[in-house]
């Protein structure tokens, strides 16, 4: 069994002249990426034969890049014959098990998950077999493909909603490339205390919490930057359904923000304890945009507000 990603460029006539590497450089592959196909067998061929990347390209050659995981390279996994997808996950310690996690876009390069709430995004102490990590090996199994668990966009546990997996190295580089960048667009929905106004900004820098290593709060000293915008979409009976998007990405960015303001998100254990109204917080990433890692075709997917949500909100709207 090979997991396997073969990407083919043909050169055009402003490519003529660099050398493989310095187009694979434009192609925006990582180091890691370069490394691991100079040890993989045929990674990079020109014109379908072996080639060092300082060799020079011409107008109408064909390159071929091979992407193959580590961990099928592995002599004691393959001296007698191909591993298995469940010897490799087994290899990594990832367990396969069948959980709740909706599955909206799959190609060879990358998943789209809606993730339920209550899941866990990695295995941790006390969390080995109930993560998105799970689901994901366990829906590759299924289909007899390996790939190393890459999840682009971490959502927290009790946070539902949208997330991307890479399924393989080079999607996985340029996914992240793109969030370091803030290219991946989120739109996160929100039921928050009391009545918000009809639109707003929080920018306040946030910094991790003295004597917590879960917490978070604003520090105008010692956080880093954080901007949150937001827009009222309901408010009733003491609570405000609200649309969120960030210019930042800080751990527990938008939960430390509302509750700042003065509008803690319903539910939310951490910073608003004596809340009962939810039993995890209230937040749901409901959209997300972005250009494929390797088509570079514009993708947009939405996920409805899950079951405990939508109760909520009906209290909010009727």
């Amino acid at each position: 069994m090979h997991m396997e990603r073969i990407l083919n460029y043909t050169m055009g006539p402003d490519a003529a002249g660099w050398s493989i590497l310095r187009f694979l450089h434009e192609q925006h592959y990582s180091r890691a990426v370069m490394i691991q196909l100079k040890k993989t067998k045929n990674g990079i061929l020109c014109n379908h034969e072996w080639a060092y990347v300082n060799q020079k390209l011409k107008e109408g050659d064909l390159l071929s890049i091979r992407l193959l995981e580590p961990e099928e390279t592995d002599p004691v996994l393959s001296q007698n014959e191909p591993p298995t997808a469940a010897a490799l996950f087994k290899k990594i310690h990832l367990q396969p098990v069948r959980l709740p996690a909706a599955i909206l876009y799959e190609d060879e390069d990358l998943l789209v998950i809606d993730k339920p709430p209550g899941m866990p995004i990695h295995p941790s102490m006390g969390h080995d077999s109930n993560t998105l990590a799970n689901a994901v090996c366990y829906h590759a199994l299924q289909r007899q493909e390996f790939y190393p668990y890459r999840c682009i966009n971490r959502l927290d546990r009790d946070t539902s909603g949208l997330t991307i997996i890479a399924k393989n190295a080079y999607s996985s580089c340029i996914l992240y490339e793109q969030m370091r960048e803030r290219r991946i667009r989120r739109i996160y929905y929100a039921m928050v205390k009391g009545h918000t106004p009809p639109e707003g900004t929080v920018n306040a820098p946030i910094a991790r919490k003295e004597g917590s290593i879960i917490a978070r709060t604003v520090d105008f000293s010692a956080g880093e930057p954080a901007v949150t915008h937001f827009q009222t979409l309901a408010c009733k009976n003491g609570v405000s359904f609200v649309k969120l998007w960030l210019d930042t990405g800080r751990t527990h960015q938008i939960r430390v923000h509302f509750s700042y303001i003065g509008h803690p998100l319903l539910g939310d254990f951490l910073y608003h304890p004596t809340d009962s109204r939810m039993e995890r917080q209230a937040l749901h990433a409901g959209e997300l945009s972005f250009r494929h890692p390797v088509s570079g075709q514009e993708l947009m997917f939405s996920a409805p507000l899950p079951e405990d949500l939508q109760q909520v909100l009906q209290m909010v709207i009727s």
